[in-house]
């Protein structure tokens, strides 16, 4: 579950060369991602001469502007550039349903500046879990599913982004029916990795911070991972990562992502988070020093229970 916050290179080899590594760094901690959107997020409109122009022309909240007068756009700065620049009127080409469209329409000047009639918006802050750093590519995996744009539901198509250093500062706990959360500080002045890919298995990207101290773990195949006791990795309190008991209910091998069912078993954890919470996404699941999966999922009606994704179909879907 990604919580919105409140406050590089990629090597290219061929798909075939791809291996990840049978040891990987586990990670625990608590980041910050940032999302950039490939294109403007149109997320509300505002009346310009008394009507809402933008929407009668037929633009809807929740369509990507991808692009003005056949000019590409990726950022807010780039809207306003081609708007600024044109005679007012103007060719938008936005993304909604997965289908392309364009519309045409004529914006009023008012104070020499153009009016568009549209609040818009080209990133996504929040924060999660990062999973796993690979020691040899320093590929990483985070969150071990999605992040949606709440607007459509749909997986945020992006640019890029990066992930940044976050400290906890408090827990909302969870109860039957209402996921709680953890509030976190992001630190953007600490740049942990850059973003390549938001997939239904996770955030992948390339880590730049060091890894001195980190321990490596084996990685299990889905054959050795058995029910019983296991623990995650988490930060429940300012960057301290703690294990905490689980045991592991059911083992899925023909499920897409919700591989591993579970139960949080640790006293300490329930006493401050009464189970799993939002922010909680990614944590690395671990089974007789070996790394399994990740934490994804709550069952809302039982916060003590959850799901987990295999770690090999993260690395694999980070190597894609």
């Amino acid at each position: 579950m990604f919580k919105k916050a409140l406050l590089s290179l990629l090597l290219f080899i061929p798909s075939f060369a791809f291996a990840y590594s049978d040891y990987v760094y586990v990670g625990g901690e608590n980041i910050g991602i940032e999302l950039k959107a490939k294109g403007v997020l149109v997320v509300g409109f505002y009346k310009v001469n008394d009507s809402y122009i933008a929407s009668d022309a037929g633009l809807k909240i929740g369509d990507r502007i991808i692009s003005i007068n056949n000019q590409e756009i990726n950022s807010i700065n780039d809207l306003s550039d081609q708007i600024n620049t044109s005679d007012g009127n103007v060719i938008v080409t936005f993304i909604r349903d997965n289908n392309t469209e364009t519309i045409n329409f004529t914006l009023p000047k008012e104070d020499n500046t153009y009016k568009t009639g549209i609040y818009v918006k080209d990133s996504i802050t929040g924060i999660g879990t990062l999973t796993y750093v690979d020691p040899n590519t320093k590929l990483f995996g985070a969150l071990g599913h999605e992040i949606i744009d709440s607007r459509t539901g749909q997986i945020l198509s992006i640019s890029g982004g990066k992930i940044y250093e976050s400290n906890v500062t408090d827990i909302e706990p969870s109860s039957n029916g209402i996921p709680g959360e953890k509030n976190a500080q992001i630190i953007k002045e600490n740049i942990n990795g850059t973003i390549f890919e938001n997939t239904n298995k996770g955030v992948f990207g390339n880590y730049t911070d060091e890894l001195e101290g980190k321990k490596l773990y084996k990685v299990a195949n889905p054959d050795e991972i058995k029910k019983g006791k296991a623990t995650i990795l988490t930060v429940l309190e300012d960057n301290i990562i703690k294990e905490y008991e689980i045991e592991i209910t059911k083992i899925s091998k023909n499920q897409d992502t919700k591989n591993i069912s579970f139960e949080i078993k640790d006293e300490e954890l329930l006493a401050q988070t009464n189970g799993i919470v939002q922010g909680m996404s990614g944590s690395p699941i671990i089974q007789d020093d070996y790394i399994i999966g990740a934490v994804t999922h709550v069952v809302v009606d039982n916060p003590h229970k959850g799901y987990g994704i295999f770690i090999t179909t993260m690395l694999e879907e980070g190597e894609n």
